[in-house]
């Protein structure tokens, strides 16, 4: 129908149809892998030198990167994806943790730690591990217990193979666990630096006791602690930590003298 004017009638608009809502991604019946990359929330808390020390440190601790190797800029720049500036950064904490040296227009090094220094290491570890033996004689739960005794286990099943690796670490992961059951989390943050010093140590240290038939009598002495300490006495489990640290003190003094 035309209007007076001969035009038209403007058309009735239609109603606007709301674009249709994708139903929600259902979650997986099981949680997604962790993958050997950094998470968002990883990310988003760390950065990025923290992440690029971090590596570094685990490549240092787990001997890929070995005591006087030299870290060059350009190499591991490439080899992590990151420019120089986020990777002297790490350098620099690196060195406050004890695990690298620069050199004055030489470069930055993994640290030798000499026997000296080790030797102080142990001596102070020892009375950390005494002191952490009372307090989880006293503290420790029935599922902690549970699972220290696994890792004993584990521990002589790798003597049992001559899997020198998996003991090494292994070791590592009985004794933080124990500082870490006895919830003093200053000892733990010391603890773990001196552990890490002296894993560019231990290693020539762990090496001799493979060599001389020795790993049964350090998976002994492992044993003999969780005992202790499922017996709740604190002075019995003070002091198999504490002789624990002294005879590794001991095989390391042994090994160096059976070097010279």
């Amino acid at each position: 129908m035309k209007t007076l004017g001969g035009s038209s009638p403007p058309a009735a608009k239609q109603p606007l149809t709301p674009p249709a809502i994708p139903a929600p991604i259902p979650a997986p019946a099981q949680p997604l892998p962790v993958l050997g990359v950094p998470t968002i929330a990883l990310l988003q808390s760390s950065s990025l030198p923290t992440l690029v020390q971090a590596e570094l440190e685990r490549m240092i601790v787990s001997g890929e990167l070995q005591p006087g190797a030299k870290l060059t800029e350009m190499t591991l720049a490439a080899r992590l994806g990151v420019s120089r500036g986020p990777l002297r950064e790490a350098f620099r904490m690196l060195e406050e943790a004890g695990l690298v040296r620069t050199e004055k227009n030489r470069g930055v090094f993994v640290r030798d730690v000499p026997l000296d220094e080790a030797m102080e290491i142990f001596d102070l570890r020892a009375a950390m591990d005494e002191l952490v033996g009372r307090q989880l004689a006293q503290r420790i739960t029935p599922v902690q217990l549970k699972e220290v005794r696994a890792m004993v286990d584990a521990m002589e099943r790798a003597v049992k193979a001559s899997d020198l690796r998996s003991y090494h670490l292994l070791n590592l992961q009985f004794h933080d666990r124990l500082v870490e059951m006895a919830g003093n989390r200053k000892l733990t943050a010391l603890y773990r630096k001196l552990i890490k010093e002296l894993s560019l140590f231990r290693r020539m240290n762990l090496a001799h006791l493979a060599e001389g038939g020795q790993l049964p009598q350090s998976a002994g002495e492992h044993r003999a602690i969780v005992k202790a300490i499922a017996c709740g006495d604190g002075q019995a489990a003070g002091r198999a930590m504490f002789d624990h640290v002294m005879e590794s003190k001991a095989r390391m003094v042994s090994q160096q003298v059976g070097k010279h």
